[in-house]
């Protein structure tokens, strides 16, 4: 897959057959959508092209309702974390066998445009497609007035042809996202990972604490999310697996998914134990004693433990903490 960002500078494609859309998690919905395109492609002998933008065209045109302080993310709120980085969706398309990705910066007179100029400008001009790929529920350009009757009626003015995803593809798409987004929120993991199509994975950097797991016998790497759009999942100890970008072999490359190096137990929460107020994401990884602050650590996410509790004092914690590593590898063990 050629990842395109900008685009002035794109190729002459051969038959297009494009599609529009966030892509956000990549998940077994989007699959079928991708499967689609490049069943057409393959009969016309053409090239499978996604559009996707960057920022999400949402917190363009409604930043005030995107995103919330982390701590005060409601179900069912209209504000929306995303279940990937821009950096997490390449890779995850490039395993999809996808020909090219086009990342188009989202801005206020990009949303501006009409509905026809958005037709005729942006996807005719600049793509020339074969075949449009797109759901009837589709709308875009200006008030979003632009809609699939009238990419439709511009095909044959334009030149290109029209092809409806199915309604069930699209339905599979939403209820996927939405599924997903609640059951991370909840602790699903099960369900999440079983929608996504692969285990979901966030990665942060690693700062310093105030090395209280260290003196219980259990070290944590504490994780600092630097991409403040991503969905961390709700608060409870984890079993996951997790890799550690500076000592792969060969060095780990930002655009490669993560590949798992090391078995650990993962806790976000606030620490009620010892008092703690603020909302952290705590990681012991097993076996391992290198010193890593400052590196970039990926989480993998395999099992639901248990909730976050008060203990009555750190014995009993540490006490826990043996039971969770116990849990983590039993868990982590059955894959």
């Amino acid at each position: 897959m050629i990842v395109h960002n900008n685009i002035q500078k794109l190729p002459a494609f051969t038959n297009p057959i494009i599609t529009i859309g966030t892509f956000d998690g990549v998940h077994t919905g989007h699959r079928q959508i991708i499967e689609l395109m490049k069943t057409e492609a393959s009969r016309v002998h053409g090239e499978t092209i996604i559009i996707t933008f960057h920022p999400h065209p949402r917190m363009v045109v409604s930043p005030l309702q995107t995103i919330p302080a982390r701590g005060d993310f409601k179900l069912g709120s209209s504000a929306i974390y995303l279940l990937n980085t821009l950096e997490e969706k390449i890779a995850l398309l490039q395993k999809a066998d996808i020909d090219h990705l086009v990342v188009v910066p989202f801005t206020e007179a990009f949303a501006n445009q009409t509905a026809e100029e958005y037709i005729k400008d942006f996807l005719v001009k600049t793509f020339h497609p074969h075949t449009i790929i797109i759901g009837y529920d589709h709308h875009f350009g200006k008030e979003r007035k632009g809609n699939y009757k009238l990419l439709e009626d511009k095909g044959l003015e334009l030149n290109y042809k029209v092809k409806e995803i199915p309604v069930h593809m699209l339905e599979d798409v939403t209820i996927s996202s939405t599924k997903i987004r609640e059951a991370l929120l909840k602790g699903d993991i099960e369900t999440a990972n079983l929608c996504l199509g692969y285990a979901y994975f966030f990665s942060g950097k690693i700062v310093e604490g105030n090395k209280l797991g260290r003196n219980l016998g259990f070290p944590t790497a504490n994780l600092q999310i630097e991409d403040e759009d991503k969905l961390i999942p709700g608060d409870g100890v984890y079993a996951v697996e997790v890799s550690v970008r500076s000592i792969q072999d060969g060095a780990e490359s930002p655009s490669n998914l993560p590949r798992i190096s090391f078995k650990g137990m993962m806790n976000i929460g606030v620490r009620p134990t010892v008092g703690g107020s603020n909302r952290v994401i705590e990681v012991n990884i097993f076996d391992f004693e290198k010193e890593i602050y400052g590196e970039t650590l990926t989480v993998t996410l395999k099992k639901y433990l248990r909730d976050e509790e008060k203990f009555k004092d750190l014995e009993a914690l540490k006490k826990q903490l043996a039971k969770d590593k116990e849990d983590a590898l039993a868990a982590l063990e059955q894959g």
